[in-house]
């Protein structure tokens, strides 16, 4: 794991308008992410963390403070901008799975690719890589209904995978599992992190998912603690 910082955050905020009310998600938040980190973010619900972790891909803006990806401040770009940025350089994995059930195990990893200038040999390949990767290189015709969840959860992890980004980000992503499923998951971006230098970057209530990051980092009110 390099000492690099992928990702630098400095005094970020977040700040909600409910009615007349402000709610602060995040309060000055400042962070490094080493490039190949496995960082997991925890906490109570409305702590913060899926607000960060949003912020950090590019999906939620702060109100205030700086984020800079691989010395990118994010925060300048426009939305176009930011559509292509997130492409090129996050993968992204849910609690859903996200998966588009008419559409093939294979057909659904190669959808990011579709955005980008690769011909459909070059498509072809990094899908089966991909697929490869998270053990399921034989199950690319099957749809989503024909897979278990745990399946499902690989080919969304293929997907994320697809584009080779830097960083992968992961909201509740055992949240859906069962326990071997989850930990079948979970060593996947383990092994992402450790062998493939991919930064991951996961939520989650879990402190046996939690037990697969190389650090933990638990928010409260916004704040990072002890």
């Amino acid at each position: 794991m390099s000492q690099e910082p992928i990702v630098e955050i400095r005094e970020l905020s977040k700040i909600y308008r409910q009615g007349d009310i402000n709610v602060t998600a995040l309060n000055s938040v400042s962070l490094d992410i080493a490039k190949g980190e496995f960082v997991v973010l925890m906490g109570p619900s409305g702590s913060g963390k899926s607000t960060l972790l949003h912020i950090i891909a590019g999906i939620d803006r702060a109100t205030s403070g700086k984020v800079l990806v691989q010395g990118i401040n994010v925060a300048n770009l426009n939305e176009s901008e930011l559509a292509d940025w997130r492409n090129q350089n996050v993968g992204f994995v849910f609690q859903s799975f996200n998966l588009i059930p008419v559409l093939t195990a294979f057909e659904n990893v190669e959808l990011p690719l579709l955005l980008t200038a690769l011909n459909r040999k070059q498509r072809r390949e990094q899908v089966q890589t991909a697929m490869n990767l998270v053990g399921l290189g034989d199950r690319g015709h099957h749809r989503p209904d024909q897979m278990s969840g745990g399946q499902q959860q690989r080919v969304a992890i293929a997907r994320a995978l697809v584009t080779d980004p830097a960083l992968i980000v992961a909201d509740e992503p055992t949240g859906n599992l069962d326990s071997k499923s989850a930990a079948d998951a979970l060593g996947i971006l383990q092994a992402l992190s450790r062998d493939a230098g991919k930064t991951v970057i996961m939520v989650t209530h879990d402190p046996k998912a939690a037990s697969f990051g190389t650090r933990s980092l638990h928010l409260e009110k916004g704040e990072i603690v002890a």
